[in-house]
């Protein structure tokens, strides 16, 4: 949720700003700012309600001398999104700017101690009280002042402060909303998310919470609010600007769902053991006996990544017997959960930074629990402050709907699943039986996106229906459940994701002439009960959409329409199931004309509650 970028050095700042701004547009936003500021302390600020485009349209066509700049994009949490309450924000005075991500919690009382004191604050943001308190504070010293006016601040934020007091110099601080910075040659970059950086470093610090860096052209320096140094290690991003460019791709979102078997490739390689029937997991600091002592799992997630890890629960069960539960984060964290010593916790984020996966993850530790991080971003604030855990080696993704994470999530669970599985009581050949299924995977995945052609004319059937139902049975009612919301996160069609048989207790009363119905109903265990339930909706005339195997006669002879998927193990079925779904929502979308990419009021990395 929204974007930073910030820039020192011996370049013009503006290009470098809006081309950092246009790389995080997929966090989701409603308006946009620039700030820059010269040697010699002049400030000039810019800033629009709206696409970045609109920024870029009223920039004058001379812009100020600058040597150094801040730029944001807001996604509204206080006051509604407009030119006055989109950052940065000014102090009074005009010699301090900031932008922030984050919530202030305490802008209210804030806002009254400030205005008590004759200060006319203009916007409805609580963002606006943070440039006024550093300016309270100043006597010299920026850095202090930031410091000085944390202290007074409860909630969460990233922030990048510049002053026309102290030029080329920026002073930047995280808690609770995500930081990095970007070491160049005599110039330095600080962003909310990496990809802001990548065109000009791979050498990359990532802030923790309660830092303070100040940044200068020729480095920087962190401290904690109470100055003691901190010292940070550089790391090197292994991302390519080609990974986070669409390429001949119309859209990211479709670039993503077909970047899938490459994804998945990548999860396997060196994880994968298969004279044993057996995965090896780097990262997981855990030791044999450990392994052993494991009686419970649980996995805390939200949107997506809940229904990967809702998906993997079943494969968890079946595979190492070990009794799992998935919790809805932003529930688990005001619940006092029951945390015990033999319960092993994965905290599943394809960013790494959900707030409410990462403050429950804390409230598992804090109760003494050990939890384990799913993530895709390296570096990131789950990643660093996790007892262990695996990275899902997806690669960037982009757009705001998430595609390929759900596989990998789901993928680096499996592999757990069965790592435990086989130090308890899966057989070798059972291991080896689902590593081959897994690596046959990638050239399923590549075939059917290959020669989806139909998805579109499907897709174009539904784009006018009123409502749209999603039902599968065991490990296919997540990806049920995703493929709703992936049709609703893009395409803004209500719809709903269901186990099939829970249809009869509700659902069922919503169905009539023509209603779409998408089935799951690959040719497993459950196929015969799928099929049961696809005859109560059909005989209601209701519209079908199956997903099926080659060759089922009694789909193909029941249902309306038929999407094909190569078979595969009874367990991995969501990893192809879940593929037509996501070309359903983009071709909606595409169709209705919508920002696929961008979907409304949606954004990519949900950094506040």
């Amino acid at each position: 949720m929204c974007g930073i970028v910030g820039y020192v050095g011996h370049r013009t700042p503006v290009p470098i700003l809006l081309e950092g701004l246009k790389r995080l547009e997929y966090r989701g936003y409603d308006s946009s700012g620039v700030a820059t500021m010269n040697g010699g302390g002049d400030m000039w600020i810019h800033k629009r309600q709206g696409r970045i485009r609109n920024l870029e349209k009223d920039l004058p066509s001379e812009l100020p001398a600058a040597t150094m700049g801040i730029a944001h994009t807001r996604w509204a949490t206080h006051g509604p999104p407009n030119d006055t309450n989109a950052h940065p924000h000014r102090s009074r005075d005009g010699r301090i700017a900031v932008v922030h991500n984050g919530i202030v919690e305490n802008h209210s009382a804030l806002r009254k101690r400030l205005t008590g004191d004759g200060i006319v604050l203009h916007s409805d943001t609580d963002t606006e009280v943070i440039p006024n308190l550093i300016a309270k504070f100043y006597d010299g010293d920026l850095e202090v002042a930031v410091k000085r006016a944390l202290g007074l601040i409860q909630g969460t934020y990233g922030i990048v402060v510049i002053s026309v007091d102290e030029p080329n110099r920026l002073v930047v601080a995280r808690n609770g909303s995500p930081i990095v910075l970007g070491v160049g040659e005599n110039e330095m970059f600080v962003a909310s998310d990496a990809p802001a950086l990548i065109a000009h470093t791979k050498q990359v610090v990532f802030m923790d919470d309660g830092e303070v860096a100040v940044v200068e052209p020729s480095g920087f320096r962190t401290t904690d609010l109470h100055d003691r140094p901190i010292d940070k290690a550089v790391d090197e991003l292994d991302w390519d600007l080609q990974e986070i460019e669409k390429g001949d791709f119309e859209h990211f979102m479709l670039k993503e769902i077909h970047e899938q078997p490459r994804a998945v490739t990548r999860g396997l390689r060196g994880r994968a053991h298969l004279e044993y029937g057996d995965a090896h997991l780097g990262g997981l600091n855990l030791n044999r006996r450990e392994f052993f002592d494991i009686r419970r799992m649980g996995l805390i997630a939200c949107g997506t990544s809940m229904h990967a890890a809702m998906a993997a629960s079943y494969l968890i069960e079946e595979l190492a017997r070990v009794p799992c539960k998935v919790d809805i984060a932003s529930e688990l964290r005001y619940r006092n959960p029951i945390v015990d010593a033999k319960t092993l916790y994965f905290a599943v984020s394809q960013s790494g930074e959900t707030a409410d996966t990462l403050a429950a993850m804390r409230e598992v530790q804090r109760k003494g629990g050990r939890c384990l991080g799913v993530v895709n971003q390296v570096g990131s604030t789950i990643a660093r402050e996790s007892d262990g855990g695996m990275y899902i080696r997806s690669g960037p993704e982009i757009a705001v709907a998430s595609t390929k994470a759900f596989t990998s999530q789901l993928l680096a669970l499996t592999l757990f699943a069965l790592k435990i599985g086989r130090m308890r009581d899966l057989s070798a050949a059972a291991g080896r039986e689902l590593l081959t299924a897994l690596h046959e995977l990638p050239g399923q995945m590549q075939s059917f996106l290959e020669g989806a052609d139909d998805i579109e004319r499907i897709a174009r059937s539904l784009i006018h229906q009123p409502y749209c139902l999603f039902l599968g049975r065991g490990p296919n009612y997540p990806a049920a459940l995703e493929g709703a919301l992936k049709l609703k996160e893009v395409s803004y069609i209500q719809c709903e994701g269901f186990a099939a048989a829970e249809m009869k207790h509700g659902p069922i009363a919503l169905i009539g002439d023509g209603t779409p119905v998408v089935f799951l109903v690959p040719k497993d265990r459950l196929h015969t009960k799928t099929m049961s339930n696809m005859e109560e909706v059909k005989a209601r005339g209701a519209r079908v959409i199956a997903v099926a195997n080659p060759g089922d006669t009694e789909v193909e002879e029941l249902a309306d329409e038929v999407i094909i998927i190569p078979r595969t193990h009874d367990l991995l079925t969501p990893f192809l199931t879940v593929l037509p779904l996501q070309l359903i929502a983009y071709h909606a979308a595409v169709l209705l004309g919508l920002d696929v990419d961008k979907p409304r009021n949606l954004a990519k990395s949900v950094t506040v509650e």
